[in-house]
C-alpha cells in the first residue's frame, strides 16, 4: 500500500514537471486505433447496444490487464522497479501539464491583441466553431475546457489510480476514450455508444463533485459574494450543464472567479445554447485563463492531499 501511495505521487510530480514528451507513443493513442478498428466491425446491423458493451468490455479489460501484467511484473522483479514502472505509468495517464499548456498556447496571442493565432489555438481544443470569436468568448472557451478537464484529465485518473493503482488508471482512461470517440447521441452512435457513456458518468460521478468542492474550497477568489452563497448558487448551476459531471467543476470556476459561463455556442454552424452559471461581476478577459490554471493546480494538490491523508489512514488502521 505505501510503495502504492509513493508511484502515485511520484506520478503526479513526473506529469506536472514534464507532461507528455513531444512525438513519444501514448498508450491512448493505441487505445483509440484499437477503438476506431472495433468500431467499423462491430457498429452495423442489429444489437448495436450488445456490441457497444462488447466493444467497452474488450477495451477496458485489455487496458486494466495490460497494466496489471506491466506492474506486477516489475514488482515482482524489485519493489523499486516497481515502482518506477507504476509512477510512468500513472504519470502517462495524467494531463494536468498538457492541460496547463494547451490553455498558455490560447492566452499568449490573446494578451498581444492577436486574436486571429488565439482563436485558431482554442479551435484546437474545443470543439465549437471559433472564427468569429472576441476576447471574452475565447477566453470563455479555453476557462470551460479547463475546467471540465481537471477532473477527467487529473483528479478522476487520480482517483481510480489511489484505488487500484496504474491498472485502475487506466481502466478508467480507456472508459474517458470510449466515451470521447463514441459516447455521441447522433443516429452514428446513440445505440452503439450508450454503454460507454453512460459508464463514463458513472466514473466521473463521484472525481467531479470533489473536484468542483475543491475548487470552491481553495481555489483562486476573485468575487466578493459570501461562501455560503457561492456554495449554494455552485449546487443550483451545476445541474443546468448538460453532462451530469462537468457542470460541478465550470459552476465551481464561475462563482470563484466573478463570472459568468456558458450561453451561445456553435458547432459547425448549428447554434447551441447552453444554461448560464455564475454570477457576472466582471466581464470575461485572458486573466481568467490564468485564474482557471490557478483553479486546476490547487484542485489536484487538494484533491492528492485528501486521497493521501485518506490512504495513510487505511496504514495505520490496518
Amino acid at each position: 500500500m505505501s510503495s502504492h501511495m509513493l508511484a502515485v505521487t511520484i506520478g503526479l510530480l513526473l506529469d506536472r514537471l514534464i507532461g507528455d514528451p513531444p512525438n513519444w507513443p501514448h498508450p491512448v493513442r493505441w487505445i483509440g486505433t484499437l477503438i476506431s478498428k472495433l468500431t467499423k466491425r462491430l457498429n452495423k446491423g442489429s444489437y448495436r447496444k450488445v456490441k457497444g458493451l462488447l466493444l467497452v468490455l474488450i477495451i477496458v479489460g485489455l487496458s486494466f490487464s495490460i497494466a496489471l501484467v506491466l506492474v506486477f511484473t516489475a514488482y515482482s522483479v524489485h519493489i523499486v522497479l516497481g515502482i518506477a514502472v507504476e509512477s510512468i505509468l500513472i504519470a502517462s495517464g495524467l494531463a494536468q501539464k498538457s492541460l496547463k499548456v494547451a490553455a498558455m498556447e490560447v492566452h499568449k496571442p490573446l494578451i498581444e491583441g492577436d486574436l486571429d493565432t488565439a482563436r485558431l489555438k482554442l479551435s484546437w481544443i474545443v470543439g465549437r466553431d471559433t472564427e468569429d470569436l472576441g476576447e471574452g468568448e475565447i477566453t470563455r472557451g479555453v476557462v470551460e475546457t479547463v475546467s471540465e478537464n481537471i477532473s477527467d484529465g487529473v483528479t478522476a485518473p487520480l482517483f481510480f489510480a489511489f484505488l487500484f493503482g496504474a491498472p485502475g488508471l487506466w481502466a478508467y482512461k480507456a472508459i474517458n476514450t470510449l466515451d470521447s470517440m463514441v459516447g455521441y447521441k447522433n443516429e452514428i452512435f446513440k445505440d452503439f455508444g450508450y454503454v460507454a457513456a453512460k459508464l463514463d458518468d458513472i466514473a466521473n460521478y463521484i472525481p467531479s463533485r470533489l473536484t468542483g468542492l475543491a475548487i470552491m474550497l481553495g481555489g483562486r477568489k476573485e468575487t466578493s459574494l459570501p461562501f455560503k452563497h457561492r456554495m449554494t448558487r455552485w449546487l443550483i448551476d451545476a445541474k443546468k450543464h448538460p453532462s451530469p459531471n462537468s457542470g460541478y467543476l465550470e459552476a465551481a470556476t464561475a462563482y470563484q472567479l466573478g463570472i459568468q459561463l456558458g450561453g451561445r455556442n456553435t458547432y459547425k454552424g448549428i447554434v447551441s445554447n447552453r444554461a448560464l452559471m455564475g454570477s457576472k461581476e466582471v466581464s470575461l478577459s485572458a486573466r481568467h485563463i490564468l485564474g482557471a490554471i490557478s483553479h486546476l493546480h490547487t484542485a489536484v494538490l487538494l484533491f492528492w492531499f485528501g486521497m493521501t491523508v485518506i490512504g495513510g489512514l487505511i496504514l495505520v488502521v490496518t
